[in-house]
């Protein structure tokens, strides 16, 4: 902690936090200071934080309404009705007249931990009280647009700092109390302490954020379990990824991971996690039934020594089998897509009617206009239901191999493969659609069908070695 009396020393804050009636409690490796902090005091928080540290985005609702109208409205009861804001950083010092100066050094775990949605409805108030239209208020639904709403009225709220200023100790629509904890290293000096800190960071988040049920997938972004398949998905794709809970991105975090499991269902021996049991994969039809079970194994898989070493409260990978398999899953999506858009074609080939199987139809009406692919937003010919796509993206498992040192690898180019094959799996797949009735839900539920699928696909890489 940083006590000098030289404020120059150390003038460079992200933040100061001015708490009134202060309270400051130690233990262990932790300093927790928590009080009233007037709505004046709260701006320099917003001004220079995202919610990169909190697990989700926040979103305008109902929650960020009633609070606005208790701000509004009761601001005497406020700091009595709501569990307040959670800031945490690894660096800070105790300044004087109950101030904290604060620097948020790594993002992506210190700054508001817990209670966006207050932070956006407070921010929201201040906007208002500085003049900023209704109108434009209303436009904003999530915390990315406030944030641009803020930036752009920048000069507006200046000036309303200023005249808050300048009133003294006058009454003004800035003086309610938001209640606000930030905890810190209880030494600073002392880079173990810093380091246990920043480790228990994550679980104070994620252990605050309970009271919404905080997915899986949330602490497993927070932890950097996806950031290498961030890194080998093509950035097309990556940006359109619901990374953060509450991002509204189209797809979701959860069909990424399923597809992932394609190359990662291959490792042997599959690491063991922290309970010392080995990791299994997920039944195959899994991947279509029960996405938030490949995401579970997938955490588990992640957290095991074996695979990720933790720096902080960040993972990173050192397994080159898992890494192997994680550069495959970065082609998933795209290989997905083209089986979703040459797949109807090759059934029609087949002496097949793809539009008048009633699933189809149902999700293709003549009034419908183009229909777009989930990954990458590209025009196909039919929209389909994925209980008929994915056992025919399971049944790439056929053309994987582990090599001898455990990594994963094509056998033969996926994409050569289905443009060269695809009609004659098609004709071999159309056998099983017609035996389950050409219910997407039977067969995208159905293991045998998987099991099908893969052997068709095996039948047609030995056949093709042979010739």
């Amino acid at each position: 902690m940083r006590q000098d009396s030289n404020e120059a020393a150390f003038s460079a804050f992200h933040a100061v936090v001015k708490f009134d009636k202060l309270v400051e409690q130690t233990v262990d490796r932790i300093t927790r200071f928590s009080g009233f902090v007037p709505a004046r005091h709260f701006i320099p928080v917003i001004e220079v934080l995202d919610l990169e540290a909190n697990p989700r985005s926040s979103k305008v609702g109902q929650v960020t309404a009633a609070i606005r109208d208790s701000i509004e409205n009761t601001p005497d009861d406020f700091p009595f009705k709501t569990k307040g804001i959670l800031l945490g950083a690894s660096d800070y010092r105790k300044l004087d007249r109950d101030r904290i100066g604060v620097n948020f050094a790594d993002r992506k775990i210190e700054g508001i931990l817990d209670g966006g949605h207050n932070t956006l409805a407070i921010g929201l108030h201040v906007l208002s009280v500085a003049g900023v239209p209704e109108q434009a208020i209303r436009k904003v639904k999530v915390w990315s647009d406030f944030r641009d709403l803020w930036h752009q009225e920048a000069e507006r709220v200046d000036e309303l700092r200023a005249k808050v200023r300048r009133a003294e100790g006058d009454s003004t629509e800035l003086d309610f109390l938001i209640p606000v904890e930030l905890i810190v290293p209880s030494d600073v000096s002392d880079t173990a302490v810093v380091e246990a800190f920043e480790s228990s960071i994550l679980d104070i988040c994620a252990a605050r954020n309970n009271n919404v049920q905080l997915r899986v997938e949330a602490k497993a972004n927070k932890r950097g379990y996806f950031d290498d398949i961030k890194q080998t998905l093509p950035k097309y794709i990556s940006d359109r990824v619901e990374w953060q809970q509450g991002d509204p991105k189209p797809v979701k975090v959860a069909d990424v991971v399923a597809l992932a499991w394609v190359p990662l269902a291959l490792l042997e021996p599959m690491p063991e996690d922290d309970d010392a049991k080995a990791v299994t994969a997920p039944l195959p039809q899994n991947l279509y039934r029960n996405k938030g079970d490949c995401i579970v194994r997938f955490e588990r898989l992640m957290s095991s020594p074996s695979v990720t070493c933790v720096h902080g409260a960040l993972a990173e990978l050192r397994n080159l089998p898992v890494f192997s398999a994680l550069t495959i899953a970065g082609q998933m999506p795209e290989l997905y897509e083209l089986i979703y858009r040459k797949f109807p074609i090759a059934y029609n080939q087949n002496d097949g009617r793809y539009g008048a199987i009633v699933a189809v139809r149902k999700m293709n009406p003549q009034t419908a206009r183009k229909h777009h692919t989930k990954f990458s937003d590209q025009e196909a010919d039919y929209a389909s239901p994925e209980g008929f796509i994915i056992p025919l993206v399971y049944g790439l498992t056929a053309l994987l191999e582990r090599r001898t040192d455990g990594t994963i690898a094509w056998k033969t180019d996926p994409i050569a493969f289905l443009n060269r094959h695809l009609g004659e799996i098609a004709k071999k797949y159309k056998m099983i659609m017609q035996t389950m009735d050409f219910d997407p839900q039977k067969i995208g539920k159905s293991g045998a069908a998987y099991e099908l699928v893969r052997d068709a696909y095996t039948n047609l890489l030995l056949a093709a070695g042979a010739a």
